[in-house]
C-alpha cells in the first residue's frame, strides 16, 4: 500500500499539484487531481470509463463539456468563504475543458462509470449545508454531489471544521460491501488550513491495526483513505478545510462507529 499522505509538487505545465489515480493509490476507484491555475490557463481532459466532478474550490473558471458551456463556474474567494463552490458533472468519455477565469483551485475528482448520465453544472441551491456534531465536535458539511443526484459512482462533500474542533468524528469506517449494514467506499481527503502554515491532524486505522497511521496533513496535502476509521483534528486557532471524495462499488454511504467510541454520540 503506497503511503497514505499525499504532499503536493511543485506545479507541472498544466499547474497540476496533486495527481491520485487508481494506480498511484494502489485501490479501484477514486482518482483525484487539484489545478492551482492562473487566469487565462486552460486543462483539457476526456476520461475514459470514468465519470468526474469538476470542483472550483476558489476563483471562477469557465467549463466546456460536449454537453454544454457553463460560464463563470464559481467566484469564492477561498476555500473557507461562506458560500459553494462551483462545480460541474461530466459523464465518462466525454472531453472537457477547463479555463481559469480568474486564478482559480480547481479539484478533478473521478470515478467508475458507464457514462450513462448528462453533464450539467451543479446549482450552488442544490448543495446543502448541514451542521453535524456539537460542542467541540460540530462542523459543516456541504454536500456537492450527494447520493441523491444523479452519478454513477462519486459522492462528494467539503467540510469546514472550526479550530479545536474533531470532525470524521467519533471514528467511522465504511470498508465493507454488506449493504444495508455497512458499504464499502474509498476515500481522499483534501486539505487546506486556515491560516495556512498550521495543520491537522488525521488517524487512519483498521480494527486489527493493520493499518495504524497518525499524520500531520498540512495545507493541500491529501491523506488516502482505502479502509478503516478516519478521525481528523483540528488544533486551536486554525480552522480546517477538506474536500472529500469517495466512490465503491456501490453508490451510497452507511457507515459504523469505532465501538469503542460508540457512547459519544449517546442513544
Amino acid at each position: 500500500m503506497p503511503d497514505l499522505l499525499v504532499k503536493p509538487t511543485q506545479p507541472d505545465h498544466e499547474n497540476c499539484i496533486v495527481d491520485i489515480t487508481p494506480e498511484s493509490a494502489g485501490w479501484k476507484y477514486v482518482g483525484f487531481a487539484v489545478h492551482q491555475m492562473q487566469a487565462g490557463e486552460t486543462v483539457r481532459r476526456c476520461f475514459e470509463g470514468r465519470e468526474t466532478c469538476i470542483v472550483v474550490v476558489s476563483g471562477s473558471a469557465h467549463i466546456e463539456t460536449e454537453g454544454g458551456t457553463f460560464r463563470s463556474v464559481g467566484g469564492r474567494r477561498d476555500a473557507f468563504d461562506e458560500q459553494p463552490p462551483g462545480a460541474a458533472y461530466v459523464p465518462a468519455n466525454s472531453e472537457f475543458t477547463v479555463e481559469a477565469e480568474t486564478d482559480a483551485e480547481v479539484a478533478l475528482c473521478t470515478g467508475p462509470s458507464n457514462g450513462g448520465h448528462r453533464a450539467r453544472l451543479i446549482e450552488p441551491a442544490d448543495m446543502g449545508l448541514e451542521e453535524r456534531g456539537d460542542g467541540t465536535n460540530r462542523r459543516y458539511v456541504r454536500n456537492i454531489l450527494p447520493e441523491t443526484e444523479s452519478a454513477d459512482s462519486l459522492l462528494i462533500a467539503e467540510v469546514i471544521t472550526p479550530g479545536g474542533h474533531w470532525s470524521s468524528y467519533p471514528p467511522h469506517k465504511h470498508d465493507t460491501d454488506n449493504i444495508p449494514e455497512e458499504s464499502a467506499l474509498e476515500e481522499t481527503y483534501y486539505h487546506r488550513v486556515n491560516p495556512s502554515q498550521g495543520f491537522v491532524l488525521q488517524r487512519v486505522y483498521t480494527d486489527d491495526r493493520a493499518i495504524d497511521e497518525t499524520m500531520a496533513a498540512y495545507d493541500r496535502d491529501v491523506v488516502m483513505v482505502p479502509r478503516g476509521y478516519h478521525p481528523v483534528g483540528a488544533p486551536h486557532g486554525y480552522d480546517s478545510y477538506y474536500l472529500n471524495v469517495m466512490a465503491g462499488p456501490r453508490r451510497t454511504w452507511i457507515f459504523n462507529n469505532d465501538p469503542d467510541h460508540e457512547w459519544i454520540v449517546g442513544d
